[in-house]
């Protein structure tokens, strides 16, 4: 019965820049909402996090905070991350009859010990009692359903909402890879200057990831599809409607999109003949919200002959792979960054 009751304390958690995603041991994902929270000014209480508190981007009085304390994949805002998953742990907790759970994180692979150790810290504080760490793409391979632990060349690509995680694993450990602090958040603001650039419109962060989603794509699409956007007039400083075509936010995302295949370019030219052989058999694989940008597949498999795949669920990859390594955790522990955090 013991071994029940602290089975089921297992919690994994894929601390993104956009997203937070939780997963409960025998339960899958059970909290997905976005890295935002609303505080307070006057008594540091949270007002909300998540979806509630993304509405709240851009909008708030004097008296209320609502920013997103993760950036770049990692913690900006230390008392705000604190809180925030002081919350979202409280929430799964009470609802699951968790009590102080064992964690394990996802987080970047170029992460450094100071900002691991806030990671940690900010767990503990939300009332973890054991903290694990793992290399996001790693987490990221585990999702996709890759055997991360036989001697054959794997590579990952996970495009989160503040970094590109792009790494070659074989034998359980991570043989090269390549962090840049250019994903989604990045092609976003790629947006929002285009526009202005070239619409003389501002938009907001909301507007431009719902352009990116809507009409993004890496490569023209067969049929062009066009969105009518409201924003504000640069001139005039008074709101207008203009109509955005999925060719022109295109354009905008292709500086960002280069910097990434870039980036898995640098990574094959970095990787052991042996396992540049195997990943050349079995793929590139793309995770995180990225992954689901329109023709992005096609076209890493047009500039490195390499064919590349979409994962299954690439927004939950990082999270199922977390929920898997605590599932199988004797086995896969070896693959965890080897410093455990307990209270």
């Amino acid at each position: 019965m013991r071994l029940l009751d602290f089975s089921s304390k297992d919690i994994g958690i894929d601390l993104g820049t956009a997203n937070i995603l939780i997963t409960l041991r025998g339960k899958g994902i059970v909290l997905r909402e976005p890295a935002v929270v609303a505080i307070d000014q006057a008594t540091s209480d949270i007002v909300s996090t998540g979806s509630e508190a993304k509405e709240m981007l851009g909008r708030t009085p004097e008296s209320i905070r609502a920013v997103r304390p993760m950036r770049e994949g990692v913690i900006a805002d230390f008392t705000a991350t604190g809180l925030m998953l002081k919350n979202m742990l409280r929430k799964v907790c009470r609802k699951y009859n968790a009590g102080k759970p064992r964690v394990v994180v996802g987080v970047p692979s170029g992460i450094s010990e100071v900002e691991e150790r806030a990671v940690q810290e900010a767990f503990l504080q939300a009332g973890a009692k054991e903290v694990y760490l793992i290399d996001e793409p790693m987490a990221s391979a585990i999702g996709a359903g890759l055997n991360v632990l036989e001697p054959n060349g794997k590579m990952i690509v996970d495009i989160g909402g503040g970094t590109t995680e792009v790494a070659v694993i074989s034998l359980g450990g991570i043989v090269t890879s390549t962090s840049i602090k250019v994903a989604g958040d990045a092609i976003d603001e790629a947006i929002i200057a285009y526009l202005k650039r070239k619409q003389n419109i501002v938009i907001g962060q909301a507007a431009a990831e719902n352009l990116k989603i809507e009409l993004g794509c890496a490569m023209p699409l067969v049929s062009e599809v066009v969105k009518e956007i409201r924003g504000r007039d640069i001139d005039t400083g008074l709101p207008k409607n203009i109509e955005i075509y999925s060719k022109q936010i295109q354009e905008a995302m292709e500086k960002p999109i280069g910097e990434i295949i870039e980036a898995i370019i640098n990574t094959l030219a970095n990787t052991p003949p042996e396992l540049s052989a195997d990943i050349l058999q079995n793929g590139i694989y793309l995770s995180g919200g990225g992954a689901l940008i329109r023709n992005l597949d096609t076209l890493v498999t047009l500039k490195t002959g390499v064919k590349a795949f979409v994962a299954d669920s690439p927004l939950e990859c990082v999270t199922i792979g977390t929920g898997k390594t605590l599932e199988n955790f004797e086995k896969l522990k070896k693959i965890l960054l080897n410093r455990k955090y307990n209270h």
